[in-house]
């Protein structure tokens, strides 16, 4: 019965708001604290790699914490989105090609269910949750509107196919320095 009075905010309402949020479904979730090092640093390697190898696609690039407008109620903002889109908007409003969400304690259950269920809705073709405590990626890939397990990567690359052909992300490469410190 609580939820029946469960406040349902918009785009309108989260433009107004102080700091760093995420609006799913019109629920607000903070994006605090900031993320840790180990956190952001997997974050740009992601970036980097797919930059790189999206270098000659006019199309297709990579970014890190931009805003997905994916509904008027909903904002997402992934650690890591490829777009498909020859002009880059303010906010992009258009579906992610990949999305990489990096799991923190504070994230897991957020990345692992309400994301996954959304991002599967949204027919986005790409997800991958990166589990910096274990050096592991849980690809999973949209077939028929359903996520499927596409592979689990520690040390070797996985190749994505996106509308500029196959891309390889080495998550050995990613993980290399935090396998060395531990």
């Amino acid at each position: 019965m609580a939820l029946a009075y469960q406040e349902h905010y918009l785009i309108e309402d989260y433009e107004q708001w102080e700091g760093d949020w995420e609006l799913i479904d019109g629920m607000p979730y903070a994006m605090s604290p900031a993320p840790v090092t180990e956190h952001q640093y997997i974050g740009s390697m992601i970036v980097g790699i797919l930059n790189e190898k999206l270098e000659e696609c006019e199309a297709c690039y990579a970014v890190a914490e931009a805003e997905w407008r994916a509904r008027e109620d909903t904002v997402f903002r992934p650690d890591v989105m490829v777009v498909c889109s020859r002009e880059m908007e303010r906010y992009n409003t258009k579906r992610p090609e990949m999305i990489f969400e990096v799991v923190s304690p504070a994230t897991a259950k957020r990345d692992e269910h309400y994301k996954f269920d959304d991002y599967e809705a949204e027919g986005v073709p790409w997800y991958t949750i990166v589990y910096p405590s274990l050096l592991i990626a849980k690809i999973y890939r949209n077939v028929d509107g359903t996520f499927k397990k596409a592979g689990e990567c520690k040390d070797e690359p996985f190749v994505y196919e996106t509308p500029c052909g196959e891309v390889a992300v080495d998550f050995g490469r990613v993980f290399k320095r935090l396998r060395r410190q531990r």
